[in-house]
Order: C-alpha cells, then sequence, then structure tokens
C-alpha cells in the first residue's frame, strides 16, 4: 500500500438542550475533542446559535436543530432533519452518539402533584429521551454511544422531599439504558448514563443565580467542597463518547464531587 492518507471520517453528536448549562458545555467540549455537533434545542434559537458560535471560534463545525424532547410526534421529522445535516454539513450519513440532555428542574410535593406536572416530567425527562433514542437508533455507527443526562437524586443517600416525580423518572432512565446496553450490544452501540450532582445550571428557574445563599450548605455536603460546573459534567460525558470509553457500557456514572458520601 502507498503512502495515500485515509481522510477519516466526521464523527457527529446530538446534544438536545444544548442552548446553555450542561447541553452547551458538552457541544463544545466535544467540538474540542474534533466531533461536529448538533446542537438542540426546543424554544431559544439565539442561545442555541451562541452555542454555534462558540464552537465555530474553536474551529469547529456545529449546526443548530430544533428538538422538542416533549413531543415525540415530531421525531420522524427531526430524523430526516438530522439525516439532512449530516450529509449536507459533514458529508456522511452516521451519527457517533446521541447525548439526551434536555430537561427541567424545580421540585413538587407529592401531596401537591398533578397528573398534568407528572406528565410533563414522564415526557420530557423519559419518554422522550427514550424515544428519541430509537428513532435515531438507525442512524447511529456502529460502536457509538447513547448517553443520558440522569440525576444524583435517583441515588440513595441524596434524597430531598418534593423531588418524587423528577427522581423517579431519571432512575427509570438509568434502569432502561442498562436494560438498552444488552439489546444494541450486537452493534457494539454503548449505553450510559451520568448522573450529575448540585450543578450550577438554570434548572429550577435558574435557583442558583437567584437564591445563592443555596450554595453554601451544598459545598459543604460535597467531599471536593463546591457545587459542580457543566463542563465537570461535561468531560465526562466527551470521554463516554469516545471510543477510549469503548468498554463501558449499561453503566450510571455519578458526577457528583462526592456529594452526600
Amino acid at each position: 500500500m502507498d503512502n495515500e492518507q485515509l481522510t477519516p471520517t466526521p464523527t457527529v453528536v446530538v446534544v438536545t438542550g444544548a442552548s446553555a448549562g450542561i447541553g452547551r458545555a458538552t457541544a463544545v467540549e466535544l467540538a474540542r475533542h474534533g466531533h461536529g455537533v448538533l446542537v438542540g434545542y426546543r424554544s431559544r434559537p439565539e442561545e442555541a446559535a451562541e452555542t454555534v458560535t462558540q464552537i465555530e471560534a474553536l474551529g469547529g463545525t456545529a449546526r443548530a436543530l430544533h428538538l422538542d424532547v416533549a413531543d415525540s410526534t415530531s421525531f420522524a421529522a427531526v430524523r430526516d432533519d438530522v439525516r439532512a445535516a449530516l450529509a449536507d454539513t459533514w458529508g456522511t450519513d452516521r451519527l457517533e452518539a446521541i447525548v439526551n440532555n434536555a430537561g427541567f428542574g424545580g421540585g413538587r410535593a407529592f401531596v401537591e402533584m398533578t397528573e398534568e406536572a407528572f406528565d410533563a416530567y414522564y415526557r420530557v425527562l423519559f419518554h422522550g429521551p427514550y424515544f428519541l433514542a430509537q428513532t435515531l437508533e438507525p442512524l447511529l455507527a456502529d460502536g457509538g454511544a447513547i448517553l443520558s443526562v440522569a440525576s444524583s437524586s435517583a441515588h440513595p443517600g441524596d434524597t430531598h422531599p418534593g423531588y418524587s416525580a423528577y427522581a423517579g423518572m431519571k432512575g427509570g432512565l438509568i434502569v432502561a439504558s442498562r436494560y438498552l446496553a444488552a439489546e444494541l450490544a450486537d452493534r457494539g452501540i454503548r449505553v450510559n448514563t451520568v448522573s450529575p450532582g448540585p450543578t450550577r445550571t438554570r434548572l429550577g428557574d435558574d435557583a442558583f443565580a437567584k437564591h445563592p445563599e443555596l450554595i453554601p450548605p451544598l459545598a459543604e455536603k460535597t467531599a471536593l467542597g463546591r457545587i459542580g460546573e457543566p463542563e465537570d459534567v461535561a468531560r465526562v460525558l466527551a470521554f463516554l463518547v469516545s471510543r477510549e470509553s469503548g468498554w463501558i457500557t449499561g453503566q450510571d456514572i455519578p458526577v457528583t464531587g462526592g456529594y452526600a458520601l
């Protein structure tokens, strides 16, 4: 064989909820690792555009992708949009990974829970990620990855009143992902979740920015002495996308700094 260099196939990742917080940090971190990124957003196109701008400033390539995780009836059209973007922007027909990150927080006590609120948690935190992965799975490359952002609230030791529905959906996502790891293993697709502890995002109506007094008690319960930053979680997700993590599947990985040890 001569010395002709082979052009590597572009690797592209879909990240939902990538207009801010953990999603934006993950999209940028993936770009640092050389991946193209489809920046999923629901209602803030200007913030998705800012994520794209940050990636392009690093020399990466990204496209914004309108994607409402709560509306599974739109997923077939999303798949068509993903397929078109892969071909038009990156000249490929395969995704390297799906990162299910979109979500919302905020506690609601059991005695105050309504069916409408419960169903909203279900559609965004469990139903949406599950069926989006099912819809996009045919586009995933063999050996690729499906990752979902769960929560330490689904773990023993991090049990706070008012989070039964939220944590229940995150726990369901962890269990379902373990089963999907077994079902998709014949294609080498790795399925994992990460469970952040208290992390500085705008979830909970931007609670940490509006109520900074919440931070010190959480930092005191964390072995490493602070709350998490989006970049802490993003670096772990980027590793799990990479083929260097090829022997990790069916796992939930706490990314908590030792919260509630």
